[in-house]
């Protein structure tokens, strides 16, 4: 939540008493003054003081789920069974919860979900490069030519070309192979539509990392759980990317 909304949910003062509160450098966050109004704070993660009180409120909710196949990343779908009710189906209150990005109802993996809004934004849509990381199976054989082609930047038959995308061999025969995708974007499809330009088909397509969050081997698919200390910790770089 904002800096400036918790200061005003515990009775700091107006909005512009809290403006200038904030202004006179008697905020500290994490024992660190923030002036930012806007600056992004969690009570259950963060130590927020107006000089000797110490600020509370409800804290944010961070949940990791392995999305099975034929599940939306949506908060409702009238005709398939969606992420909440993935989550739910865990025994995880789903209230206020929403899905960062999405993935396609065929393709399973790491998903997360939150009801922090700005931490939301910046993974999904923020200025800094989030690689996402996918394991990919095809129906042909892959070469060197293509990790080149993928490094210069797939073009589509609409003209639309992809930033560079790293390709990891893993496996490779005729008939079926195996690698890792590393790509910064989230256009409709684009894993698919990138290997089809090389003739290829993606039979299964697995989310295994977003940004420092990467799936754990032991969540098994259709599992979810709360985010670990650690694994909060590694986000805190997109809570605030531009602090001031």
């Amino acid at each position: 939540m904002r800096l400036d909304k918790l200061l005003e949910e515990n009775k700091i003062g107006s909005r512009k008493s809290v403006k200038r509160t904030l202004l006179t450098g008697e905020v500290m966050v994490n024992d660190e003054i923030i002036r930012c109004g806007h600056y992004n704070v969690d009570p259950g993660l963060d130590r927020i003081y107006v000089g000797l009180q110490q600020l509370s409120g409800d804290p944010h909710r961070y949940i990791i789920l392995n999305k099975p196949q034929g599940v939306v990343t949506a908060v409702s779908d009238a005709e398939h069974q969606t992420v909440l009710d993935s989550v739910k189906a865990q025994g995880i209150e789903v209230t206020g919860l929403f899905p960062v990005g999405r993935l396609d109802r065929d393709t399973e993996g790491l998903t997360l979900l939150t009801d922090n809004g700005q931490l939301a934004y910046e993974l999904a849509m923020g200025d800094k490069k989030v690689t996402k990381i996918y394991r990919v199976q095809v129906n042909t054989s892959l070469t060197k030519n293509d990790q080149e082609a993928f490094l210069e930047g797939i073009k589509f038959h609409d003209g639309t070309t992809c930033k560079p995308v790293i390709l990891k061999i893993i496996s490779s025969s005729k008939e079926v192979s195996e690698a890792r995708v590393e790509i910064q974007e989230g256009k409709f499809h684009q894993v698919k539509k990138m290997f089809l330009t090389r003739d290829g088909k993606v039979t299964f397509l697995k989310r295994i990392a977003l940004g420092p969050l990467n799936l754990p081997d032991d969540l098994l698919v259709g599992e979810a759980r709360p985010l670990t200390i650690n694994e909060l910790e590694s986000l805190r770089p997109f809570f605030n990317p531009n602090p001031q």
